[in-house]
């Protein structure tokens, strides 16, 4: 594809042919080349991973005008050196940065490790190295059959508690190999503000519920019954109330699941816009073992400093957003204020600042709390190699001084 094509018109061309493209940003009238230079990811990363996990080759325009193919497999670092060719045999040699990035979901500056694949540089890079003009995706067969539900809680605990286990049977299936297990593709968390949020637009949330968890599966007609007993059997343990709750039977429900997963931030967009205050919303994702104690603290933070908030997202992957709702200048300035703790604690935590959203112009500060001064600098040293002159992307990721502007 070109780099032009909206990723949803690309994932309804391919499924004509029976055909699947996991990633699942939220919005879906994204350019699949800006899906790549931001390594997006989405409700169905938690089984699937990333953008980049279905990139197998892309062509890039450097800054100074020549290209670059780089295909998967095919060219790779030594050490924290890069070395490639241009189409018009131009050698260059890039230094690499000396970092070493979480191991959980995280698109906060430049990929590195050592001897890794030229092409994941420049995946995630946000338009600071090159011009992608083509990409090469991988497919996957489209799957036959969903089970999808929204299940409701009366106490938040359960919710979380709920969250663990399918997180902990779906992980252990992958590693076993067993299509007949629970084995979510996502697993979404809306707290009891998210769905008060969106009440006006879904009417039939239940009353007096807490929480709720949307999950997804892909199973076939062999085993669609033992999986939804087992999916039923879970929910009970757990305290679901699955007589309020929600379950697909056929593809218009499942669209209807969808929309209402991606009803709350564009409900927040809105009420952004409508008071003319910029969005203070997290992207931190901590490790598995600091995540509940990183969501209190969060909630705890927020409830002290007297704002409104919703709080939700990709919980399978320990990632939620939560967006703060400042109703003037000055709950903003508190808002800001928070989001700084909140960044700091989740570094702290050994997590991420970022774990889908990437950097642009508004978080490069975290990104140096992050990261520190020096492998800042270092990472500034990337982009100077392939863009001498400073003409792409200024801005974004680095502050300009940094780069010597």
């Amino acid at each position: 594809v070109q780099p032009g094509v909206i990723l949803n018109d690309f994932q309804e061309e391919v499924q004509r042919y029976g055909l699947y493209y996991p990633p699942d940003p939220t919005e879906q009238n994204c350019f699949i080349g800006a899906t790549v230079a931001t390594n997006a990811s989405g409700a169905k990363s938690f089984k699937y991973g990333p953008t980049r996990n279905y990139v197998e080759s892309i062509r890039v325009i450097l800054p100074k005008g020549d290209s670059i193919s780089i295909e998967r497999g095919k060219t790779f670092t030594k050490g924290r050196t890069l070395n490639i060719t241009t189409e018009n045999n131009l050698s260059l040699s890039i230094p690499l940065p000396n970092y070493n990035m979480p191991k959980i979901k995280h698109s906060a500056g430049y990929f590195f490790k050592e001897d890794m694949d030229a092409i994941d540089l420049f995946i995630g890079s946000e338009g600071t190295l090159g011009i992608i003009t083509e990409i090469k995706l991988k497919l996957l067969d489209a799957p036959k059959d969903l089970f999808s539900a929204i299940l409701f809680f009366d106490d938040e605990s359960n919710a979380l508690d709920f969250s663990d286990e399918i997180r902990r049977l779906s992980i252990q299936a992958r590693k076993k190999n067993r299509s007949d297990e629970i084995n979510a593709r996502g697993i979404e968390f809306f707290d009891e503000n998210s769905l008060k949020f969106i009440k006006e637009d879904f009417p039939q949330i239940p009353d007096a519920i807490k929480s709720a968890i949307w999950i997804e599966q892909e199973i076939d007609n062999s085993r669609e019954e033992m999986l939804t007993n087992r999916w039923f059997d879970i929910a009970q343990n757990f305290n679901a109330d699955l007589e309020l709750s929600w379950f697909a039977s056929d593809s218009a429900d499942q669209k209807i699941f969808k929309n209402f997963r991606h009803a709350v931030s564009t409900k927040v967009n809105e009420f952004i816009s409508n008071r003319g205050i910029r969005k203070v919303g997290t992207d931190t994702a901590v490790p598995l073992n600091q995540f509940i104690n990183y969501y209190h603290y969060m909630i705890e933070l927020v409830t002290k400093e007297g704002l409104k908030y919703v709080c939700y997202g990709h919980i399978g992957d320990c990632h939620l957003h939560l967006n703060m709702l400042p109703m003037n200048e000055k709950e903003y300035t508190t808002a800001k204020q928070v989001y700084s703790q909140l960044c700091k604690r989740a570094t702290k935590l050994g997590g991420t600042i970022s774990a889908e959203h990437g950097i642009g112009k508004l978080k490069r500060d975290y990104l140096i709390d992050m990261y520190g001064e020096e492998n800042i600098k270092q990472m500034a040293e990337v982009k100077k190699s392939l863009d001498p002159n400073l003409i792409l992307g200024i801005g974004n990721i680095f502050d300009p001084q940094i780069l010597g502007l």
